[in-house]
């Protein structure tokens, strides 16, 4: 059996930068690791104005009074995501001032009443990943402990109980893990959220969340306890069950497991402390898939413009009329794009898309019939260009050359997402088919047919021309 949680030592072993300041904002504990990343002595700033320790003036001093200000009179966590403030340097250290750039959360502690009585802050030096432009794939958020020693003073009941308010409302998750089996003794809020706030108090951790052990998170506890040294991880996925018997959840994990060491040295167990960042993980892994969909966009769009080019040059004999042709095939694309970019490429409606093609055409002509269906991006710029085409066929030989002449376009989506078209002339000069295959039913075909993977079948009949066409919308291409 083991005794009472000393809190006081739990946190002699976390050595990431934590201060206390009471509601006037005098310190009132500060650890050793906030004194070694400001060049202090407890002695120097024990009982002392933060602002007369620390003294600053400008946006720097208001952002930060103003934060912990926020965090005393709200009683809610306040974060500073970035502040630069300049550091005075003691005189053993060279004096002079140094200009530093930090990461702070001012966490409220409410005293016996529910009023705030202590403001703890937690915070980072971040100078060094900011000035390389590194902070999205730098540390963020997380708090990485050392072997430091906390709180130097304090009356021991009333501080261990302020110790376990910080503990337990402190935003990186922690836990207390003792004995060969890791039986948890300790956790806090934010290590119960990333469980699913299952009741794992007591529990070997084996048995608490038994998802973990075939994921190789025992065996590296039974490394650190048996070596005595910490394991630090960066990025660490593992597989936890978040609801009542819901399915395994992917969270990414920056976390340190630090060995307990008593005074005869030997070790008594784990404390576990870190930062989910799954959601800068997943941010990270979009941007990539982002950049890798451009580049393949970009590729594509400059192959597609170069096949135009090709192509209309075959087609005209003099400069003015491949430069009309290239420029109205290269509006179609670029029309197609602006519908593209507005949706953040999400993809495009084939109405909207018909509409800007058909747009320079009497609209008392043109009949169209069917849903409303959002097309992939890539299924938008082909069709797009094939509407370009049919539209520019019309105009020139088909319905749209006389004022007689219809269009009737139709469309429906059938299972599994395949959907099916038809662009029918009538009321125009009798279609025939061309003598010699021209650009734009190379287009047609290349883009339904090889682009799409779809199936195209072009009518050239006495009553107008009629081009039928069917792809799919599921597929991935």
């Amino acid at each position: 059996m083991t005794g009472p949680i000393d809190f006081e030592a739990v946190f002699d072993r976390l050595p990431t930068p934590y201060m206390m300041l009471d509601r006037e904002l005098r310190y009132v504990a500060a650890n050793q690791a906030y004194l070694d990343a400001l060049g202090r002595r407890w002695d120097d700033i024990a009982g002392l104005h933060v602002f007369e320790a620390f003294p600053s003036e400008g946006e720097s001093r208001a952002r930060l009074e103003d934060s912990l200000i926020r965090a005393r009179d709200s009683g809610k966590i306040d974060h500073l995501p970035l502040i630069p403030y300049a550091i005075e340097r003691p005189a053993h250290l060279g004096g002079g001032f140094e200009d530093r750039i930090w990461s702070a959360t001012h966490t409220p502690i409410p005293g016996p009443g529910g009023r705030t009585a202590y403001i703890v802050q937690h915070t980072q030096d971040v100078t060094a990943i900011q000035r390389l432009k590194d902070v999205a794939f730098g540390r963020g958020e997380m708090t990485m402990l050392q072997d430091d020693v906390l709180l130097r003073a304090g009356a021991a009941e009333a501080h261990s109980a302020d110790l376990r308010r910080l503990f337990m409302q402190a935003p990186s998750f922690m836990a207390v893990l003792r004995g060969p089996d890791h039986r948890i003794d300790l956790v806090n809020n934010a290590y119960s959220q990333l469980i699913g706030w299952r009741d794992v108090v007591g529990l070997p951790l084996r048995e608490a969340l038994p998802e973990v052990v075939e994921q190789g998170f025992i065996a590296l506890l039974d490394r650190v306890s048996a070596s005595g040294e910490a394991f630090v991880g960066r990025e660490i996925k593992v597989a936890l069950q978040r609801t009542p018997d819901g399915p395994l959840e992917d969270r990414f994990l920056d976390f340190i497991y630090q060995p307990i060491v008593e005074a005869d040295g030997a070790v008594s167990g784990v404390l576990v402390e870190g930062s989910d960042v799954t959601d800068k993980v997943l941010a990270g892994e979009q941007q990539r898939l982002l950049l890798d969909e451009l580049n393949h966009r970009v590729k594509n769009t400059l192959a597609t413009v170069q096949a135009i080019a090709r192509q209309t040059l075959r087609g005209v004999e003099k400069p003015e009329a491949f430069v009309r042709a290239f420029e109205a095939r290269l509006l179609a694309l670029s029309q197609t794009h602006n519908a593209l970019t507005d949706s953040q490429w999400a993809g495009a409606g084939l109405r909207p898309i018909l509409a800007q093609e058909l747009a320079p055409y009497d609209a008392a002509r043109i009949v169209m019939d069917g849903p409303d269906v959002n097309l992939p991006a890539r299924v938008a710029l082909s069709l797009g260009m094939v509407f370009h085409e049919l539209a520019t066929n019309a105009a020139k030989y088909g319905a749209l050359s006389v004022e007689a002449g219809q269009l009737h376009l139709g469309w429906s989506v059938e299972p599994p997402g395949a959907l099916r078209f038809e662009w029918r002339e009538a009321g125009g000069p009798p279609a025939a088919a061309p003598a010699r295959r021209g650009f734009g039913s190379r287009l047609i075909e290349r883009s339904i047919g090889a682009e799409l993977r779809g199936v195209v079948a072009i009518d050239y009949a006495e009553t107008g021309l009629t081009c039928r066409f069917t792809v799919s919308l599921d597929r991935v291409f």
